[in-house]
């Protein structure tokens, strides 16, 4: 007699392979867009009003001609939006962050 091959080792290995490439070429999903959207956002935000509470705060400490938290929350505006560009630019399409 023969035995015939085990097909639950077959389907097993199929199974893991799927799981397997799922993990490594994640999908779009409404969700992902979602979280990109709030990562920028926050990264643009907490700059900014740290920024703001900087210059607050430096008003009093070193007064000078100019406004401490204009000048710092532009900084933070500007800060945030180099740390939202290099953040989205790792994350893109092109880069593995999401398939095409």
């Amino acid at each position: 007699m023969s035995r015939k091959p085990d097909r639950s080792v077959e389907a097993i290995s199929r199974h893991a392979d799927r799981k397997k490439r799922a993990r490594d070429r994640p999908g779009s999903s409404p969700l992902r867009g979602l979280g990109t959207f709030g990562m920028v956002g926050w990264s643009i935000a907490v700059p900014t009003v740290g920024g703001a509470f900087l210059g607050l705060w430096l008003d009093r400490v070193a007064p000078q001609d100019f406004s401490w938290p204009m000048a710092l929350i532009l900084g933070g505006v500007a800060l945030g939006s180099v740390i939202a560009w290099a953040w989205v630019s790792r994350e893109g399409p092109d880069r593995g962050g999401e398939d095409q």
